[in-house]
């Protein structure tokens, strides 16, 4: 029987890891997320929450989950035929338990039957099924290091090679990454740091009225699984609509020569190496932009993103060539702008924005 799930528009305030769990599905260039927090603050919660709201895609097969263009470059080697009848199936999230095996997350290639009856058999690992679709890491600092190296060859190349006894396979494998972490039980890898474009760090609410409304939603989500689901299952539906329209119109969002110009300037002044921060900027307000439904970047979505003025909770974190972090503090208004989301307005954490990452997008 399958567990219930909490409803990710049942979650009481925690809005920036709301937000940035939102901005990632609805433009994937970001390529992901980090949760930092204490235990018990709806890390995971949030993350499976947000897999019952996520958009469709359409797609050739449930296994690879191959777009048509990519069926007419991969089919063949991986066996699956072409069809004019695509299949819809909302966006994939896959979580990849701490203790994994390399075999259960890049694949295995079966060597004896390859001998035996000359065919090669593959059997397709997390990395598969996590193409177009989020790989959810929970105590992502916790991984075995060569762990953590197949990730990064795979989310750098955009494909996953298994290379056996002179045999080999490769499949596509673009995903973004979702990672939640207490960062008391260990630190991350930078190389690993490197490919997640968002990062919250997220707090116990301090509010008496707001830790009440928590507690009695999920006493009432105990009490009543189903029930509960179903009180909010309009809510969850026009969050995943609103998600689904943003998606649509992200790609045609207009960055005005100005609005570039000061994302630019922002990771100047930080004295940062490389493009990617300023990519990463824009990315974000570009999401934001969709999300308020515009089609224009304006600059209270850039000031959102990386503004000066110690007006809000929420952070931009860039990397400095001197090894420093420059820290903004950004005004926010209203960023979920969405009364389901939860009842609460009051924000605790930071959205933090990592110069360096710029993920490589999920196809359509």
């Amino acid at each position: 029987m399958k567990k219930p799930i909490y409803p990710f528009a049942a979650i009481v305030g925690q809005e920036e890891m709301k937000l940035s769990l939102i901005l990632c599905t609805i433009y994937p260039r970001l390529s992901g997320v980090l949760i930092q927090g204490d235990k018990g603050t709806a890390k995971s919660t949030a993350v499976r929450g947000m897999a019952q709201i996520m958009p469709t895609i359409s797609q050739v097969d449930d296994v690879y989950h191959l777009s048509a263009d990519e069926q007419r470059i991969y089919g063949d080697s991986l066996g699956v035929p072409s069809s004019k009848n695509l299949q819809l199936r909302q966006v994939p999230v896959v979580e990849l338990p701490v203790g994994v095996t390399e075999d259960r997350v890049a694949g295995t290639l079966d060597v004896e039957t390859a001998l035996v009856r000359g065919q090669q058999r593959f059997q397709p690992g997390l990395l598969a099924s996590a193409h177009r679709g989020i790989l959810y890491i929970d105590e992502v600092n916790l991984l075995d290091d060569h762990i953590v190296d197949i990730l990064l060859d795979s989310a750098a190349m955009g494909v996953n090679t298994v290379e056996r006894e002179g045999m080999s396979v490769i499949h596509p494998s673009r995903f973004s990454l979702v990672g939640t972490m207490n960062p008391e039980e260990g630190q991350l890898r930078p190389q690993l740091l490197d490919r997640f474009g968002l990062c919250v760090t997220v707090q116990g609410e301090t509010d008496p009225e707001v830790r009440m409304e928590i507690v009695q939603r999920r006493l009432s989500f105990e009490d009543d699984p189903d029930g509960f689901i179903t009180e909010w299952s309009s809510h969850s539906r026009r969050l995943a609509e609103r998600i689904e329209n943003s998606m649509t119109l992200v790609q045609s969002v207009e960055i005005p020569k100005d609005i570039l110009s000061t994302a630019v300037q922002i990771c100047l002044d930080s004295n940062i190496d490389g493009h990617r921060g300023d990519i990463t900027i824009i990315h974000a307000a570009r999401a934001l932009a969709a999300w308020a439904g515009r089609d224009r970047i304006i600059q209270a979505d850039l000031e959102k993103v990386a503004p000066p003025g110690p007006q809000s909770s929420v952070t931009i974190c860039v990397e400095r060539r001197a090894g420093s972090t420059r820290i903004d503090k950004i005004k926010q208004q209203d960023p979920i702008e969405h009364k389901d989301l939860g009842d609460t307005t009051r924000r605790h954490g930071r959205l933090r924005l990592f110069g360096g990452l710029v993920g490589r997008g999920l196809g359509p």
